[in-house]
């Protein structure tokens, strides 16, 4: 790992890199493991995967405000809220897992206190996401934040690499299923420690604490950044890419464990190493791919979406575990360039005191994706290729989008050109 091209010293890169990639080691360790704590509890499958909906609906509606807060207290208070909302929910769902392993209460109480300690999360982790987006930002001149974005994206991907790689041998003998949650748990404080020594403050720009647009009597309200044209393209997109992903992730371990025929102990080996290899995918497009061919957000937003619907559809049709692991891993380095696409590009969308802003709706859009999961698991229990061929239809409709969308169209790394070509609908930058 390398800084970006930025101003941005070396060591607060390495931090806020490993803020982001703590929260994904945890979060897809315990999807990894998920599958297998839910049957053994006795939790039905797609409730299973509903455990993350009140959270990503939390994490969807707070992102926005600890944006607003990040411009107001600075980006590291922020951080350590985030890390410390983690830490806490992890805990608890550590907790909650252990007395549903010791039968102390019927599985639908434990999925409720499941379902609320999870929350937790949403509430509060979302606190850090946008304030590591904007942090980078401002840090980042605008030639060089695609790559940037990429380098940040690639914190996400370490983490699912390794992440699942790590929660088998976080099942302890007397704890069972619960020993990865109170080890990630351990890993968030011990960052939260790291932020709270070593990163420097920093200050929020005058800029982004003046009000958006000057109070006037009588003047009409001003549109929220949601609605913005500048914006408002790069979020339905995100928000399809990011729905695909989570339904491939959230399904791939039902799939295995039905593929394979084994009980979810014995198939938590075999879901790792198909989620290990999707993340190495998807870390050879962000510290790879991108750098070696200098690509812009235009050009990830086309290739991320058209390599993910094939892999998408390799999945489906797969008829054995080796197949779906190679179209998860497909699908999976598609992924690896989309989400820095959409991330850059609204970042270089707008202007300088819009980041936090900005961060916080990708943030949302990032989030709230997950309360569509159940539903693919739903579809995946009635016919196993359904959400895969789904996922791979919303892929292929998005490639068309990234095509047609003015805004999709002209995104790249020269803002100076960025609103009078958007505005013109010109696709010759």
């Amino acid at each position: 790992m390398s800084a970006p091209a930025s101003t941005i010293p070396r060591r607060s890169f390495a931090i806020i890199f490993a803020v982001s990639a703590a929260t994904a080691m945890g979060n897809t360790g315990l999807i990894s493991v998920l599958p297998a704590i839910g049957r053994s509890i006795g939790i039905p499958d797609a409730l299973v995967s509903a455990i993350f909906s009140l959270s990503a609906l939390l994490w969807a509606f707070s992102s926005p405000g600890w944006a607003r807060a990040s411009d107001r207290y600075g980006r590291k208070p922020l951080m350590l809220v985030g890390l410390a909302g983690f830490a806490v929910s992890m805990a608890l769902c550590g907790a909650v897992v252990s007395a549903g392993l010791a039968h102390w209460a019927p599985p639908m109480v434990i999925f409720v206190l499941f379902l609320l300690a999870r929350a937790m999360f949403g509430l509060f982790g979302a606190a850090s996401n946008p304030a590591t987006q904007a942090y980078l930002a401002e840090r980042t001149p605008p030639e060089g934040r695609t790559q940037a974005m990429a380098s940040l994206a690639g914190a996400f991907g370490l983490g699912t690499v390794v992440g699942p790689f790590l929660a088998p041998l976080f099942v302890y003998p007397v704890i069972g299923l619960a020993g990865p949650l109170y080890t990630f748990s351990l890993i968030a404080f011990a960052m939260l420690m790291v932020v709270w020594r070593y990163l420097p403050d920093q200050k929020p720009l005058a800029e982004s604490q003046r009000p958006r647009r000057p109070v006037i009597p009588g003047a009409p309200k001003a549109q929220p950044m949601w609605r913005d044209p500048r914006v408002q393209p790069f979020l339905i997109y995100g928000f399809i890419v990011a729905t695909c992903q989570t339904a491939l992730g959230q399904t791939l371990g039902f799939l295995i464990i039905d593929k394979l025929a084994m009980n979810p102990m014995q198939a938590q080996y075999f879901i790792a190493i198909a989620m290990m290899f999707g993340a190495v995918a998807g870390l050879l497009a962000q510290w790879g791919l991108i750098r070696m061919f200098e690509m812009t957000p235009r050009q990830l937003l086309r290739w991320g979406v058209a390599v993910a619907a094939v892999g998408s559809l390799i999945v489906a049709l797969s008829p054995g575990y080796y197949g779906a692991v190679a179209g998860y891993a497909i699908a999976s380095l598609g992924f690896g360039f989309a989400r820095p696409g959409f991330t850059a590009g609204s970042s270089i969308a707008v202007d300088m005191d819009e980041q936090a802003r900005v961060a916080g709706l990708i943030a949302a859009v990032n989030g709230i994706n997950v309360i569509l999961a159940p539903a693919f698991v739903f579809l995946y229990q009635h016919y196993g290729p359904l959400p895969f061929l789904i996922s791979s239809s919303l892929l292929g409709a998005m490639l068309v989008y990234a095509f047609r969308n003015p805004a999709l169209r002209n995104a790249d790394p020269r803002p100076a050109e960025h609103d009078a070509a958007v505005l013109a609908g010109r696709d010759d930058l």
